[in-house]
């Protein structure tokens, strides 16, 4: 079963070992709670829970549709579009 109608869209990126925060809020030195990267180009942004979401943000306006939890532990995905979570592995993708 495909959990949304983008997987085909998605690489399967894996987060960098070392994340000093959601881009956009460094840039503009703003805060965030929880940071989400996108699974077409990287970019990682800050969720929707943080004043500025720049992760959905960015998904809407590169037409990027989903973004993966980089929070440690978790290994979620969610296609802001058709706003459902799920988990992507290698060979889904």
């Amino acid at each position: 079963m495909v959990p949304c109608s983008h997987v085909d869209q998605v690489r399967l990126l894996e987060p960098p070992s070392e994340i000093a925060g959601c881009e956009e809020c460094l840039k503009i030195g703003g805060r965030w709670l929880h940071l989400r990267m996108c699974q077409s180009c990287g970019k990682i942004g800050c969720c929707d829970s943080s004043p500025n979401r720049h992760a959905s943000r960015h998904a809407r306006e590169a037409g990027h549709p989903i973004l993966r939890s980089v929070e440690p532990g978790e290994s979620w995905s969610w296609c802001v579009i058709d706003e459902v979570a799920f988990v992507l592995r290698s060979g889904e993708e």
